[in-house]
């Protein structure tokens, strides 16, 4: 290997990473991993190569952002490219075709386009992107395409908001989306059956866009509008970060992923409502899966709710560096947040019923159904506690969890992170003793566990030769 031409490398702009990666795993009946072939899940991380998106073999492909929909995933270049691939029943991969693709293809439609962030819904796909050839006059935008969204392409969307409004952030659910603007307004549209738009009423069929108001009331004040900071859509519920750290959710609530003691109106809550139980603990990040919701703290303790069927809320005897508090109720059912893990979450993902979270030392965790892989490395159909995700390199920049896959966008920001990269995209039957060792005593932790955890899987046979050959040849196209 030419140590020379990897420090020759890594000259880039302050702005950006030396080197990303993406690594997409779990189910692959519609190619959302980016796998060939015709394998149906994919329980070990792969690294798409750069050829898979158009670059020459070996370039130090760098990205933005990445999100999974149920069976479909977006990427978006540091270029502002939008990349899709994976389901297409209903038009959510943009490219004007219900037809699905097991490999990565550049959204022509906004070529013109610099994408800055992607969400994925269950069928559709939402961008927020402003033009390359702009005077400065026109700032974050937003497209949708998809299910409900009234084009298999991506078109431009103004619904509630005034075409001067800058969008910040974007959430897409099963049948409803939410935008948040850089004013700390937030507007909603698509089904509103269970009250997931936060009108204060439910109603059939298909729903324009309207603002949604939240609002803080103490005692007899008056009440006062909220300025919303973070949002995410679940299948049929919402979650709410106000700029003070508080979280407000609204929609389905028959699982408790609302976290509300009591529910104003059934089984669901029809407007944003604080979650009480978090009062004076200031959230910082939340996420919410298919009928479970968790929230990160600024000082990275990670609180989750609702629905623990499938061990998605991690809540379990005490093990390892995590501390957990036991559930005593035998319906899995969790509807006050409950810490899951004391500190150090600096991310997480919710999918349709497993959670992620990447950990400040860079270490990525993973717990809930686990049927493809999508949560943990061991084969078991439930994770029940947090199992390590130890095949990805590079500083953890965002994670990603759809209806049964999940992906990582990592980042090379140093020269030992690069050559990290590249010993990784190395690693043979041969060589992987060798490397873990040489890893070990130079402190490169991802790299040392992807090689241990490589010959674990191949001394128990979960890897045959071919498998592993394989492998390598993948990574190194």
């Amino acid at each position: 290997m030419d140590i020379n031409g990897i420090i020759g490398e890594t000259k880039r702009s302050v702005n950006l990473p030396t080197k990303s990666a993406i690594y997409v795993w779990g189910y692959n009946q519609s190619g959302q991993t980016g796998r060939k072939g015709k394998e149906g899940q994919l329980r070990i991380p792969k690294q798409l190569p750069p050829e898979l998106f158009g670059c020459p073999a070996g370039a130090n492909a760098r990205w933005l952002d990445i999100s999974c929909g149920r069976e479909h995933t977006a990427a978006v270049a540091s270029d502002g490219s939008l990349f899709t691939w994976g389901a297409n029943e209903f038009g959510q991969l943009g490219d004007g075709t219900e037809e699905g693709r097991k490999h990565p293809e550049k959204v022509k439609q906004l070529e013109t386009e610099f994408v800055k962030s992607v969400s994925c819904g269950a069928h559709c796909t939402a961008a927020i992107a402003e033009p390359r050839e702009n005077d400065g006059t026109i700032l974050s935008r937003l497209w949708v395409w998809g299910q409900n969204q009234g084009s298999n392409y991506p078109r431009l969307f103004w619904g509630a908001f005034s075409p001067n409004t800058i969008i910040c952030q974007v959430s897409c659910g099963a049948v409803h989306v939410v935008a948040l603007s850089v004013d700390g307004l937030l507007q909603a549209w698509g089904y509103n059956e269970y009250g997931q738009l936060g009108r204060g009423f439910t109603c059939e069929g298909l729903q324009g866009a309207r603002v949604i108001n939240a609002y803080a009331k103490f005692l007899d004040e008056a009440p006062e509008l909220v300025k919303i900071t973070l949002v995410s859509c679940g299948e049929y519920h919402t979650a709410a970060i106000s700029e003070k750290g508080e979280v407000y959710t609204w929609g389905l609530g028959n699982m408790g992923q609302l976290g509300h003691t009591s529910l104003q109106s059934g089984d669901k809550e029809l407007l944003p409502r604080r979650v009480v139980a978090l009062d004076g603990i200031f959230i910082k990040d939340v996420a919410c899966g298919g009928a479970h919701t968790c929230a990160a703290t600024q000082k990275g303790a990670l609180y989750a709710w609702g629905g623990g069927q499938a061990g998605q809320l991690g809540l379990g005897p005490q093990t390892g560096s995590f501390s957990f508090i036991p559930c005593e109720s035998e319906s899995f059912l969790r509807n006050i947040p409950a810490l899951v893990v004391p500190t150090d979450v600096q991310h997480v993902a919710c999918g349709h019923s497993h959670t992620l979270v990447s950990m400040r030392d860079g270490r990525i965790h993973g717990w809930g159904y686990n049927s493809y892989g999508q949560a943990a490395n061991e084969k078991s159909t439930y994770a029940w506690y947090p199992s390590p995700v130890d095949w990805c390199v590079g500083e953890v920049r965002k994670l990603a969890a759809g209806g049964g896959h999940s992906a990582v966008l990592t980042d090379a920001c140093s020269l030992k992170e690069l050559c990290e990269f590249r010993l990784a995209e190395n690693v043979t039957l041969s060589n992987a003793s060798e490397i873990e060792d040489v890893a070990s005593r130079s402190g490169a932790d991802a790299l040392a566990r992807l090689c241990g955890r490589l010959r674990e899987h191949l001394l128990c046979g979960d890897l045959d030769y071919e498998d592993a050959i394989n492998r390598k040849e993948e990574i190194n196209n």
